[in-house]
Order: structure tokens, then C-alpha cells, then sequence
């Protein structure tokens, strides 16, 4: 599999190529990384990732500097794996197809990029008005061409897709790894035009 981020740990600013094994090491710290984040959520370490990659901490130090560096280049990754993600939905033929396919395509994503992100004190920064612009952009679309109820924001559409997530037990019922489709699954059909009944309240906003 290719990581952005491996190439990006990977220069040196030399252009020159890295050894073979240089760069197994650091594909393997990257996939660690990932699957650290996945399933530590934001009690990631540097031995964890380690251990996960087969790899001593020397070796992890010695190719990916800090735990820091590793982390912000895999936020980096999963920030424009989402908004190639967005672009290429944007550009789909049917509107509500483009919206479902990135919804679905977010939530796999998000979980794992906010727990790196609280891991390393908020780094999206810039990013997340892009996030914003995405969403707003793919909602607006399926809105005009009528498959979106009208009187759901973009704004409530972003909290609508961070419950689809969930976590593995509440009340003593055990999620299947599928659980977050289903929810998004009930979630897009009540996004669905025409709208079955008015909505309480105020839209969500930005401070």
C-alpha cells in the first residue's frame, strides 16, 4: 500500500532515494500509526507503534525523528485522503450518490484522524474550513438537485455524520464493526427528500 506520509518522512531535502530497508521501516511505522490510532484512540505512544510496526524504538526514532513528526504526517495523509475523497464526490453524476459515497467514506476516516489530532493538542488548523467547505459544497448539490430535505443545513449534516460513529457497548449491548454503516444507513434515509415532518430548533453555527 502507498502512504503520502512515508513519503514525507522519507525526505531529507537531499532528493536522495532512501535505502530499501530504510523505507519498509517507516511503511511499517506509518501502518502502525494508523492502526494504533484505530484502536488506542488517543492513548497512542511511540512503543506501541513500535511494537506494532516489529520494529526496536531506536529504529523508530532514527527513521521518524519524533512521535510528533510520525503523527502529523499521518494527519496530513488522512486530511487529503478525505478531501480527495470530497473532490472526486463533488465531480460524481449523481448528486446524491457524490453525497453518500463521501459520507460513508468520511466517517471510516474521521474517528482515527480526531484521536491522532487530540493526541497531538489540535493540529488541524486550516484543515477543518476545508473539511467545512466540502461538506457545505456536497450537501448544497444534492439539496439542488432535490434528493437533500431543504431545511437541513450543512451544518447540522456535520453532526449528523459524526453520530453515525459509535462506540463497541452501551447498555450492555455489544456493536457489530458494521454498526456505524447501519447507523449511517438510517441516518441517510432521513436526509432523503421530501422531509417527513419540521425540525426543532436552530441549525448548528460557527462561534
Amino acid at each position: 500500500m502507498t502512504w503520502p506520509a512515508v513519503d514525507r518522512l522519507l525526505d531529507d531535502g537531499t532528493g536522495h532515494r532512501p535505502r530499501a530497508d530504510a523505507r519498509r521501516n517507516v511503511e511499517r511505522l506509518v501502518a502502525a500509526a494508523h492502526e494504533a490510532a484505530r484502536e488506542a484512540g488517543s492513548e497512542i505512544t511511540a512503543h506501541d507503534i513500535a511494537r506494532r510496526a516489529g520494529v526496536g524504538i531506536g529504529t523508530f526514532y532514527r527513521r521518524v525523528g519524533s512521535l510528533e513528526e510520525l503523527l502529523k504526517a499521518v494527519v496530513d495523509e488522512l486530511i487529503g485522503e478525505i478531501i480527495a475523497s470530497a473532490d472526486a464526490c463533488l465531480a460524481a453524476d449523481d448528486p446524491w450518490e457524490g453525497f453518500r459515497t463521501f459520507a460513508a467514506s468520511y466517517i471510516r476516516r474521521r474517528n482515527e484522524l480526531c484521536d491522532i489530532n487530540e493526541a497531538l493538542g489540535d493540529v488541524l488548523g486550516h484543515s477543518r474550513a476545508d473539511l467545512r467547505d466540502r461538506i457545505r459544497r456536497l450537501v448544497e448539490r444534492a439539496q439542488d438537485a432535490g434528493a437533500v430535505r431543504a431545511d437541513v443545513t450543512w451544518t447540522d449534516v456535520a453532526f449528523l455524520l459524526v453520530s453515525a460513529a459509535t462506540g463497541p457497548h452501551t447498555l450492555g449491548l455489544r456493536a457489530g464493526e458494521e454498526q456505524w454503516d447501519r447507523n449511517l444507513h438510517v441516518i441517510l434515509d432521513g436526509l432523503r427528500a421530501p422531509a417527513s415532518g419540521d425540525l426543532p430548533g436552530e441549525a448548528p453555527r460557527l462561534p
